[in-house]
């Protein structure tokens, strides 16, 4: 086979074989795990911080990792809320749907209003976060039925709950911010009424299941 002929088989196999890899700089991201657990349902348990978290203020660590916080009772209580045939676990799961979409919305408003764009700032080292997320695993949630099910998000929603109050406690008192100290205290009233409203029911309903 004549030299120039070679050189330009060689030349086009390698052309393809580049047009298979991703260009410089981006990740292959069919080679992730974008698994979600049983069902659709992604297991929340593990989380990290985002970077150089704990150097930001205060009120934003509080604001961003509020959030993530929230955004995973509201992932609970939509599993709740269709699967449970109880009207007082349907019921309560409403409420913190709304309740903490609502809250989000507003935090997430206040965010932009004090900081801009500033990076994320979510902390599982702020007060009541590992608390309040630890033992979630909505993959295991999801493949309970009946009273068992019940049982197992009360079991799972009271820390969580407590997590979320332990991180209010923790909220530093500023002026600047009065909006945000106001729901911070709104938060610890309701929650902990909802946490003595669960403590009641798994008093039962875990004699009911033995």
């Amino acid at each position: 086979m004549p030299a120039t002929r070679l050189v330009l088989i060689t030349s086009f196999i390698v052309l393809l074989i580049g047009c298979d890899r991703p260009p410089t700089g981006e990740a292959d991201h069919s080679l992730h795990d974008h698994s979600q657990g049983s069902h659709g349902v992604m297991n929340h348990a593990s989380m990290e911080s985002s970077l150089g978290a704990a150097d930001a203020p205060h009120a934003l660590q509080f604001l961003d990792t509020m959030i993530a916080h929230h955004e995973r009772a509201i992932d609970m209580a939509l599993l709740a809320n269709t699967r449970s045939q109880r009207n007082e676990i349907k019921t309560l799961t409403q409420v913190i749907i709304d309740e903490q979409r609502r809250e989000i919305a507003e935090m997430r408003s206040w965010r932009t209003k004090w900081f801009g764009e500033a990076k994320s700032a979510v902390n599982v080292e702020f007060p009541g976060m590992k608390t309040g997320t630890t033992g979630m695993d909505t993959v295991k949630l999801a493949r309970l039925k009946a009273n068992e099910f019940d049982v197992e998000f009360i079991k799972q929603m009271i820390p969580h709950h407590e997590g979320a109050i332990e991180m209010a406690k923790a909220l530093r008192s500023d002026d600047r911010y009065p909006e945000l100290q106001k729901l911070a205290d709104s938060l610890i009233i309701s929650q902990s009424a909802e946490i003595e409203q669960m403590r009641g029911w798994l008093a039962v309903w875990s004699v009911t299941a033995k």
